[in-house]
């Protein structure tokens, strides 16, 4: 299986200094600061990478598990919160929600649920991130 590659470089102190995010596929390369992180600042954060992640895994997960259910989904759309809080000394992801919404014909709304709860479940990126709190579901059939 491939191994995929990111990196991260910061310059100075952690509320004056600055730092730069980049995928090795070069997809990606955003600016990072104490500002974007901790307050409203521009640029990103690695929480939102986080999230980026947790929601492209979850919609693969759940158009796979769909798939091998014999349901062909149409469309999954998911988006995903992460929220830190300042937990002690330091900081730690506190609870993250999926929002999803998927276009599957033909499948009933518990048998949705079931499929999106082990989705939840198996996706890769949900069991990187089992140290967290909460992992809040929250799954939308749409007509």
């Amino acid at each position: 299986m491939p191994k995929r590659t990111a990196s991260a470089r910061w310059d100075g102190s952690l509320q004056d200094g600055a730092g730069t995010m980049r995928m090795a596929s070069g997809a990606y390369e955003g600016a990072y600061s104490f500002q974007s992180r901790f307050e409203e600042g521009d640029g990103t954060n690695p929480e939102e990478l986080i999230a980026a992640a947790h929601a492209g895994c979850f919609s693969m997960a759940l158009s796979a598990g769909l798939g091998q259910a014999g349901y062909e989904p149409e469309s999954v759309e998911t988006e995903a919160t992460v929220q830190i809080d300042k937990v002690g000394d330091g900081f730690a992801i506190t609870h993250i929600l999926l929002r999803s919404r998927a276009r599957v014909p033909g499948i009933d709304a518990d048998e949705f649920q079931q499929q999106a709860q082990a989705a939840k479940e198996g996706c890769p990126v949900s069991k990187a991130l089992a140290g967290v709190d909460s992992i809040e579901l929250e799954a939308e059939l749409l007509g």
